[in-house]
């Protein structure tokens, strides 16, 4: 590639050899975990939650078992301060959870971020300043002894403010971009700052390792962490805790390590969810550990329903691949894997075996609330929506919306009822190709040009009824100009259009799918089509003419 020589390793070793951390082979108790998917995964989405989903998450954490909860930086806005302020006013932090809130240190800020935790039964006050070699020489313009002084002096205000403050408040400091921190800078940071809190067995205070960016391998991460560790003052009353990014795709390996050399808490995301490329996700490192026979001590026995309950509140997707949470991942596609799955289940019940062994499954599917069904899937009026997808997509290359393959399954369910059999694949197919793709009765299209002086203008030529009809429409995309040209031309009113389109894998490679769903304001229901075509505009055009198609053919037959 281009331009590698322009990369530099922006990391630095400990000044010492710390590898004893490699002579454990595992981790052998759960961390204490800190939960920041109300802070760090809030402030990452695109559409930030709202004060009532904020609370609804919050609620839902504590049930998973998280006793630790940043909640926010109350002094960076109103919304923030808010939904701090609801949650200690309607008295919805349990006895036993602690909130932490973020703050900076400038001393209008931890006033208000103390103002915002009055009548808390306890919190976390989180410290930060950035102390990178890159912050303090691009962004900051600081010396070392002017970063120092920033810690230091935030530390005392904490102290101050804690002091004249009611409540019970533990402190936290994190050296912010401590993986691009020279190792002695990092450790005499935050030793000055450990110098003013003066930690001791009944206020012990937390030291937070932030791999901010993601600039190593996860062993060099572990060595630092060591380090820090086996250096730190007060080490016996301080908590060293982890929080890693995901840059590099480490941030389960930086954990795991991070673990083995010392540190005693993490704090990261459900499904990783963060900033670039997220934080480490605390339910593969949690589900991780028990797969090992360590209790994680959170609550992931009912994974559908933590997937669900993300999603909810995010506005994210847990990819189906992603481990334990993921929707394929404890599917067996392959025979040979069905095969020794079934084979292994069977041993099982046989041997009466006490440890999990099953080949291909690392933990039983049913622990965390998943099935596994070892059987070749067959079609029938008991079928589910599911397995009807999964077939036509793995045999015919056609990966319908979730939505739709509810429709689909309905419609194939119901064929199979009436004929009193088992459908065959082949049959399952043709009924789909039959009732929804490329769909040209009573509207077919012609021909579909775009403006050349504006590709966002459509002009369609379309024959409805036997009447040749010239359509056009503008739209924020070339698919949305020709929806628009359609719902005009033939005054059609639908809304919460669904559209999703890829590449047929399956037999021919040079054709792509297309899928279109809406629902008429008129009545309520929602109409489905495809369209096939070797040009994925044009499969995509089909698509919705086929779903406008079933809206009109539905409203004349009624």
């Amino acid at each position: 590639m281009k331009n590698v020589s322009k990369y530099t390793r922006g990391y630095f070793m400990p000044p010492v050899p710390c590898m004893k951390w490699t002579q454990k082979d595992h981790i052998e108790k759960a961390p204490i975990w800190c939960s920041v998917d109300l802070r760090d995964g809030n402030q990452s989405l695109i559409v930030p939650m709202s004060l009532e989903e904020k609370v609804a998450f919050f609620q839902y954490l504590c049930k998973l078992g998280f006793k630790e909860i940043e909640v926010g930086f109350p002094a960076a806005s109103e919304t923030e301060y808010t939904f701090l302020r609801t949650l200690i006013e309607q008295d919805l932090i349990p006895d036993d959870v602690t909130v932490q809130v973020l703050t900076q240190s400038r001393e209008h800020i931890i006033k208000k971020t103390f103002d915002a935790l009055k009548g808390a039964k306890q919190a976390i006050v989180h410290l930060y300043n950035s102390t990178s070699v890159a912050q303090r020489e691009q962004v900051f313009r600081k010396s070392k002894e002017e970063i120092i002084d920033i810690a230091v002096s935030g530390a005392k205000m904490l102290k101050e403010q804690a002091a004249v403050t009611p409540g019970n408040f533990r402190f936290e400091y994190s050296p912010e971009s401590f993986t691009g921190t020279e190792m002695e800078f990092a450790l005499d940071i935050c030793n000055q700052v450990l110098d003013v809190w003066q930690p001791d067995e009944n206020s012990k205070v937390i030291i937070n390792l932030p791999v901010t960016v993601q600039v190593s391998m996860p062993h060099v991460y572990a060595s630092q962490v060591e380090y820090m560790s086996e250096n730190l003052n007060y080490r016996e009353n301080v908590i060293l805790s982890l929080h890693p990014h995901n840059d590099r795709g480490c941030g389960v390996a930086d954990s795991e390590m991070g673990l083995l050399a010392g540190g005693d808490r993490i704090e990261g995301t459900l499904f990783g969810n963060g900033e670039r490329t997220g934080n480490v996700d605390i339910v593969t490192l949690a589900l991780n550990m028990y797969a090992q026979g360590v209790d994680p001590q959170l609550d992931f026995e009912n994974m559908p329903e933590v997937v669900e309950m993300y999603e909810k509140y995010t506005g994210m997707h847990v990819y189906e691949r992603q481990p334990y949470g993921g929707q394929l991942v404890f599917a067996a596609f392959s025979g040979s894997h069905q095969d020794a799955i079934a084979k292994g289940m069977k041993w099982r019940d046989e041997k009466a075996c006490e440890h999990w062994t099953v080949p291909y499954l690392m933990i039983d599917p049913k622990d965390i609330g998943r099935e596994y069904d070892g059987d070749v899937i067959r079609i029938n009026s008991q079928s589910g929506k599911g397995g009807i997808g999964y077939l036509l997509e793995r045999k015919f290359g056609l990966d319908l919306p979730k939505k739709m393959r509810e429709d689909f399954g309905y419609l194939v369910k119901g064929v199979s009822d009436h004929q009193h059999k088992e459908l065959m694949p082949e049959e399952i197919h043709e009924i789909f190709m039959k009732n929804y793709v490329n769909i040209e009765q009573p509207l077919s299209l012609i021909k579909y040009h775009f403006d050349p002086n504006n590709e966002l203008h459509a002009k369609i030529q379309m024959k409805y009824q036997d009447k040749v009809m010239e359509l056009s429409g503008d739209g924020n995309g070339q698919f949305d100009a020709v929806n628009n040209a359609i719902q005009m031309g033939l005054n059609l009113s639908y809304n919460s259009l669904v559209y999703q389109e890829h590449a047929l894998e399956i037999g021919s490679k040079s054709r792509a799918a297309a899928y279109v769903g809406f629902t008429d304001n008129e009545n309520g229901k929602t109409y489905w089509g495809a369209g096939i075509h070797t040009d994925i505009m044009k499969a995509s055009i089909k698509a919705l003419v086929s779903a406008v198609n079933k809206m009109i053919l539905d409203k004349t037959h009624r």
